[in-house]
């Protein structure tokens, strides 16, 4: 039998990793004014185009400086319609353009020349670098530009760094009422790595991983009632409990991609499984989650995946949170030592997890390191 010890004091700083994930930066915005080391506005505004990309695309303030680092050595943060001139290894001369100065290959002149698709077209490439978010800065662009010198953006780190910190300073994203039922409270990582607290801030991150195709939903598709959250719309029994959308959160920061089936079941009338006493109908519904996939595999569980989550859980939702599927882990032969979750049984089809029957909130301390 495969006995896992679930704690607290066991998960440390990797807990705090596997739960932020490689999301957590936002996007900003460019006040009125702001000066940082004698850049134009000009610049300044395509500096937080690149940031603004990479939070769209739930990635960490740690692409957003490689991003305004690499345009720095690139074009000085000026969308430039030339290029150096570089002569090619084959012998031809360069035809770079833009903030990244890419060439053809990447893209179409229109593409190359827009700030945001050209930032796509580099974190496009960022995230396939093996381990790019713990390399120097300088050699994780250098794997993408393929400059000559893999140190040239070094000189630029700092004053990217600046910039960063500056636009970071002026995080946009306005106080919107709560969507959704339940505690507000934020989970913290280390490292600045949060959980919101506000549902409509919440469900916008998740309407964001749902047009970047990494948040699906199933049949019937419960991702209305989170895109009705985040245009600030209170429909009637079709809410959804800040804590999941919280738990949500965490998932899709933690996995490749996201598959959740059912949310709101008062929302969407189902009356399955436990009917009108489910957490996802009672009280106005809204207070559990389903997932059916995560990192493209279906989950029983009892799976790695649905151990992962429990793991990322479990120090942090309030005491009384249930979990599904304790049948399927036994068949599997997993016990799992709990600190908050409440096991019980439940179809070995998907992974469920419930706040339906606790007030408790979501606590940093299983984030802190």
């Amino acid at each position: 039998m495969l006995v896992l010890i679930l704690s607290i004091g066991v998960m440390g700083s990797t807990q705090t990793a596997a739960a932020c994930g490689q999301g957590g930066s936002s996007t900003v915005t460019l006040p009125p004014g702001l000066t940082v080391d004698g850049f134009t506005p000009e610049q300044l505004g395509n500096a937080a185009t690149i940031m603004n990309v990479a939070a769209q695309r739930q990635l960490p303030t740690q692409a957003q400086l490689i991003g305004v680092m690499t345009a720095m050595g690139e074009s000085s943060l000026v969308n430039i319609d030339y290029g150096d001139g570089a002569i090619n290894p084959d012998g031809s001369v360069a035809d770079s353009i833009g903030l990244f100065q890419q060439q053809s290959s990447w893209g179409t002149v229109q593409q190359r020349m827009d700030p945001a698709a050209a930032a796509g077209l580099f974190y496009d490439r960022l995230v396939n670098v093996p381990d790019w978010s713990t390399l120097p800065p300088s050699r994780a662009a250098h794997a993408v530009q393929r400059n000559a010198d893999p140190d040239h953006y070094t000189k630029y780190v700092d004053g990217a760094q600046r910039i960063v910190d500056a636009l970071t300073g002026a995080v946009s994203g306005a106080p919107a009422p709560s969507g959704g039922a339940g505690p507000t409270g934020a989970p913290a990582g280390a490292g600045g790595c949060a959980v919101s607290g506000d549902a409509v801030a919440l469900a916008q991150e998740l309407v964001a991983a749902v047009d970047a195709g990494k948040l699906v939903g199933s049949t019937p598709d419960h991702i209305k009632e989170i895109r009705w959250i985040a245009e600030g719309q209170t429909v009637p029994d079709c809410g959804v409990d800040v804590r999941i959308l919280q738990i949500i959160v965490i998932a899709v920061r933690s996995f490749d991609n996201v598959g959740v089936s059912d949310i709101n079941r008062k929302c969407t009338g189902q009356i399955e499984g436990a009917g009108t006493a489910s957490s996802h109908y009672i009280n106005g519904g809204g207070h559990a989650v389903d997932f059916y996939r995560l990192n493209g595999h279906s989950l029983t569980g009892a799976d790695d995946d649905s151990i992962k989550l429990i793991q990322i859980l479990d120090p942090i939702v309030p005491t009384g949170t249930n979990v599904g599927q304790s049948s399927c882990r036994a068949a599997a032969g997993i016990s799992l030592q709990l600190v908050h979750l409440q096991p019980f049984d439940d179809t070995c089809n998907h992974f469920h997890i419930d706040v339906g029957h606790t007030d408790g909130s979501l606590t940093p301390g299983g984030l802190l390191s």
